[in-house]
């Protein structure tokens, strides 16, 4: 049956990229894929929680479905919100000046393909978890707790961002408080530990441990590809401050800031 469920993800998830895609060639802003990212994680848990009705443990499916809806959808509304009519991000900007002729056919080869193939593979432990039988055990409620903190984490973060930019005071400073303190990335920590803890979930069945690719490939996502590495480069090059910032605080794993003398 979880073969099934992948081929039934597959269109799903096809169907989401290419509303947004035609929607981002319409506006010329291909950086809503971002709004949809969260989207594609919630509709794939909810197709497989329907397909997969009648296997697997009832507790591990209603959680596994409810825990990334609730992720999905938070994401989705904080960056709908944020960037619905915004101009291009910068980092898509970046990403597309390299395109040798057509602007749109790049962008699916470099923007939505690559998120689309991303989402299937992050989301495998959500769908493997549909389908186990065995009950909820130690590593279940490790990982509830784990995506507990890590949605903490994430939603506390980009809250405490958005009241930053909000205050005109602010126009040209860097967040250096709260969580911005302790790590430069504390949505993307979140998210590391979001999938860490979805990975969790699945792994009372030995089944499970075979998706460790899963959180394995967000944790490269987030830290070496279109994450962290692409928006230090770009905050460094553009904002005064950002690069001492660097210098201070953690640049994913939360901790002190390093004290210079």
């Amino acid at each position: 049956m979880i073969w099934v469920n992948l081929l039934v993800a597959v269109p799903v998830v096809a169907v989401l990229v290419g509303a947004t895609f035609a929607l981002g060639v319409r506006r010329d802003v291909h950086s809503l894929i971002d709004v949809t990212w969260g989207l594609l994680f919630a509709a794939v848990a909810v197709v497989s929680l329907v397909l997969s009705s009648g296997h697997g443990d009832p507790v591990r499916r209603w959680t596994a479905a409810a825990l990334t809806v609730v992720w999905g959808v938070r994401l989705a509304v904080h960056l709908g919100r944020r960037n619905w009519r915004a101009p291009e991000d910068p980092r898509y900007t970046d990403l597309l000046s390299a395109a040798p002729s057509s602007r749109a056919l790049y962008a699916v080869r470099r923007v939505y393909l690559p998120q689309g193939l991303s989402a299937l593979l992050v989301s495998l432990p959500v769908q493997v978890a549909m389908y186990q039988d065995a009950p909820p055990g130690f590593f279940f409620w490790l990982g509830a707790s784990v995506w507990a903190a890590g949605f903490a984490f994430e939603a506390v973060g980009d809250h405490q961002l958005a009241a930053f930019k909000a205050d005109p005071a602010n126009r040209g400073r860097i967040l250096d408080t709260g969580l911005w303190r302790y790590t430069r990335h504390p949505n993307y920590f979140g998210d590391f530990l979001v999938w860490w803890g979805l990975f969790l979930l699945a792994c009372d069945d030995p089944a499970g441990l075979a998706t460790v690719v899963s959180p394995l490939a967000m944790t490269w996502f987030l830290t070496r590809v279109t994450g962290q590495r692409l928006l230090d480069a770009r905050m460094a090059a553009t904002r005064p401050g950002y690069r001492e910032y660097m210098a201070r605080t953690s640049g994913f794993l939360p901790r002190p800031p390093r004290i210079r003398t």
